[in-house]
């Protein structure tokens, strides 16, 4: 098991997490914690950089939901930038490509 990292960084957009490893069942309450505390505005953009995420399951993938409902909740926007092809797969097959903005680097994903 590969421990999960969440990296926090503030871009004029709005807030940016790097989820690095792996978001499971074991490691999802952690994104789901890190939400609690985030501080996002409406009018900004959360965006959850993918590119270094090694795996997500079912449970990371309701991790993602959550983090969507968090920004939506303050008014904010959500986008995932660098999805892994597996990931991207899922999401495809499960329709989140529709519910997700999906970009294919941060610099993209927080362009106004």
């Amino acid at each position: 098991m590969s421990p999960l990292d969440i990296e926090v960084r503030d871009t004029p957009t709005g807030p940016v997490l790097e989820v690095i490893g792996e978001l499971d069942y074991d490691t999802s309450a952690e994104l789901s914690h890190l939400l609690a505390t985030l501080s996002i505005e409406s009018g900004q953009r959360l965006v959850l950089d993918l590119a270094r995420m090694e795996f997500c399951d079912s449970s990371g993938i309701s991790a993602l939901i959550a983090a969507r409902n968090h920004a939506k909740s303050g008014g904010a926007d959500i986008a995932l930038a660098a999805v892994p092809a597996n990931t991207l797969r899922v999401l495809r097959v499960v329709g989140l490509d529709q519910v997700f903005p999906l970009h294919p680097d941060v610099e993209s994903a927080i362009r106004p």
